[in-house]
């Protein structure tokens, strides 16, 4: 964060920042109703690690959950629209973090891929994310559908990277030009990249300070 984003943090909401640190603390120091759309992909709960022995912060247990998304919700705007990706075995516990934050259940979104992330009882080859409302939102100029084309992003600089084709639908579907974009766990940055690509302003909060330094390079540079 610059000198400049600093000056805006401690007055507000910064704009095209990624602040590193817990995203609850960090929320705190946000302004309510000061977002307009949140994306965002938190930890699955999973335990995970990939092939190459990464793994996500948090992803083992469930003390930031109900925190994270009451924070989430105060510093969106009224009638504003969040979609969260989640862990589908654990989704009871998603889901009863966002109806305790306020959020009601607007939508569910598939996105599918032509390979297996993971193979157990089935052969998986999807992820999930909920459509969120903060009040009423007005319905989007053009909708689109609820499932979407997945490619493989590589995970090369995260080890859950989403792609770029999946994120900037839903950002130019639930945001304007000009809007702010939040990714309170934005790990290497793609929201972040869809949201500038789309000329919206966006903050994003990562607690890997490794990964925060990935993000704020990919957005000096702007390669996905």
């Amino acid at each position: 964060m610059n000198m400049e984003q600093s000056k805006q943090f401690t007055s507000g909401t910064p704009a095209n920042a990624v602040l590193q640190g817990d995203c609850i603390e960090v929320m705190r120091r946000l302004r309510s109703c000061s977002v307009n759309f949140v994306l965002t992909d938190p930890p699955y709960l999973a335990h995970y690690c990939s092939r190459d022995g990464r793994k996500v912060r948090n992803d083992d247990n469930t003390a930031w959950l109900k925190p994270a998304f009451a924070e989430i919700f105060r510093v969106m705007q009224r009638d504003s629209f969040c979609v969260s990706f989640y862990g589908w075995h654990q989704a009871d516990k998603f889901i009863a973090a966002w109806r305790e934050a306020g959020f009601r259940l607007a939508g569910h979104l598939t996105f599918t891929k032509q390979y297996p992330s993971t193979e157990r009882f089935l052969r998986y080859h999807h992820e999930n994310a909920y459509l969120l409302a903060k009040g009423n939102p007005p319905q989007p100029a053009q909708r689109i559908p609820d499932v979407l084309e997945w490619k493989y992003s590589g995970n090369r600089l995260h080890p859950t990277q989403k792609p770029l084709c999946v994120l900037t639908p839903l950002i130019q579907c639930f945001s304007r030009s000009g809007d702010v974009v939040l990714d309170p766990f934005c790990g290497s940055g793609s929201t972040l990249i869809a949201a500038k690509e789309q000329r919206r302003r966006f903050v994003g909060i990562e607690l890997d300070p490794h990964y925060c330094a990935i993000a704020n390079e990919r957005l000096r540079s702007q390669t996905a």
